[in-house]
């Protein structure tokens, strides 16, 4: 034995064996921290879509989130093919669930059952409602801050002016405002179009969730600078020719707009059409030119068509003057008191001829109702001062013509033409009567309060 353990072959083999523990142990610690390696391997997976299965055709979801984190732990290299292909999928199944409200779980499909998968959210609340589209009408608005000076809006229509809204019953029902924003720098002098998009809008004015068709509409801004219509009143010039006497000067156009700085347009109550009478021959029309006041910027119309209707006396008469005008102009009407009472006044003559007495008549119709003329169809306007909204008219001219008058016969109205916002306004009143009367009223102006239709 002794001698067998000295010889070299021994130790050959014990070195031998030595090495082949050694290396069986190293390869059984390596297997193991292996081992270990692969059960302990985890990762997060962001923003993961989540498909929701439903009858989109008739039904409406809400509570479904569009993604979710997940989280996967199992053997690392599933871990890493999951994270790198993505080839799986998560989902909610409503197919078969009524509507109402439910909670539920996101599924996973189509990964591998050795990995562990946690959701952030797992469970989620979902409504299932009818869908429903109903049309509404498009409201535009603009800062009215952005007109340049003396410029007004005069109205924006929207086009098209209507829009479909498809969405959840309880979301649509919810709808307090449909509207459309007009932009733009300061200072806007003309009319223009624009493009916008249109919000859905519920009574808080929060963004509702809701599909659009058409998404964009075009708005129409129509700009003027301010402007106000007045009445045209026709004034006789020079003297007629012996034998000739004018009956009536009427205009075909009985107002005019004028268009102009505020304070300009607002101090001009009508504008005066001069007919030179000098050389009548008979009646007719004319074609005048309309002055233009001083410092407004333009008018409706530049010309006007004077009806001219007159007497020719073969016997020869007295001349019609301007003096003569002036003093059927200065007859006095009838003091306020008085309710549709009539005044008579004799012409006097002004030279010693005898002519055809005129006689001048006084007469004052009370009650007249105020109407409200111009305003916007999507206004809607009622008079708070006066608080009867009825004016008083006195009326003066030749007693044949006042005695045929009747309340009819005489128009009075407010222009609001002006009127582009909600609130209390005050207008001027104008007074339409037949031609060769003139008149007075109670009044200028009126209080009127101005509402959404």
């Amino acid at each position: 034995m002794d001698k067998f353990m000295d010889s070299p072959w021994f130790l050959r083999l014990t070195a031998l064996a030595l090495a082949l523990s050694l290396f069986f142990s190293v390869r059984a610690d390596q297997e193991k921290s292996s081992l270990a390696n692969v059960g302990d391997s985890m990762d997060i997976i962001r923003d993961v879509p989540v498909e929701v299965f439903y009858d989109n055709e008739n039904l409406v979801v809400t509570g479904v989130p569009e993604t979710v984190n997940m989280t996967i732990s199992g053997p690392t290299n599933l871990v890493q093919s999951a994270k790198l292909l993505k080839d799986f999928a998560l989902k909610v199944d409503l197919r078969s669930m009524p509507m109402g409200r439910h909670t539920v779980q996101i599924q996973t499909e189509n990964i591998s059952n050795k990995i562990d998968v946690k959701l952030d959210p797992a469970t989620i609340e979902v409504d299932i409602e009818e869908k429903i589209t109903q049309s509404f009408r498009v409201d535009p608005e603009m800062n009215d801050k952005l007109l340049a000076e003396d410029y007004e809006l005069v109205k924006m229509e929207v086009n098209p002016a209507t829009i479909e809204v498809t969405g959840a019953k309880s979301i649509v029902d919810s709808i307090s405002f449909v509207k459309v924003s007009v932009t733009g720098d300061n200072g806007i002098d003309k009319s223009f179009e624009q493009k916008g998009r249109v919000r859905v809008l519920d009574r808080d004015l929060n963004k509702l969730n809701v599909s659009i068709e058409p998404e964009e509409v075009t708005v129409k801004v129509d700009v003027e600078a301010y402007h106000k219509e007045v009445p045209i009143s026709v004034k006789q010039k020079g003297k007629t020719k012996e034998g000739i006497s004018v009956n009536s000067l009427t205009t075909d156009e009985k107002m005019v707009t004028l268009y102009g700085p505020r304070k300009t347009v607002d101090a001009i109550d009508q504008v005066n059409v001069d007919v030179d009478v000098s050389e009548l021959s008979g009646s007719g029309k004319q074609s005048i030119e309309l002055p233009k006041p001083k410092g407004v910027l333009k008018m409706s119309v530049d010309k006007v068509n004077v009806n001219i209707d007159v007497k020719v006396s073969s016997e020869g008469g007295k001349d019609t003057t301007e003096d003569d005008k002036s003093d059927d102009e200065a007859a006095a009407p009838p003091s306020e008191e008085s309710t549709n009472s009539d005044v008579v006044t004799e012409e006097p003559s002004s030279d010693g001829k005898e002519p055809p007495t005129v006689v001048k008549k006084t007469r004052k119709f009370t009650g007249i109702e105020i109407r409200i003329q111009g305003l916007d169809k999507s206004f809607v306007g009622s008079i708070v001062k006066p608080s009867d909204g009825v004016a008083a008219v006195t009326l003066t001219g030749e007693e044949k013509l006042i005695d045929s008058l009747t309340e009819s016969d005489v128009t009075v109205f407010a222009d609001a033409k002006s009127v582009n916002h909600v609130g209390e306004h005050v207008l001027p009143i104008f007074v339409q009567v037949p031609s060769d009367v003139q008149y007075e009223v109670n009044f200028k102006d009126i209080a009127v309060m101005v509402e959404q239709a």
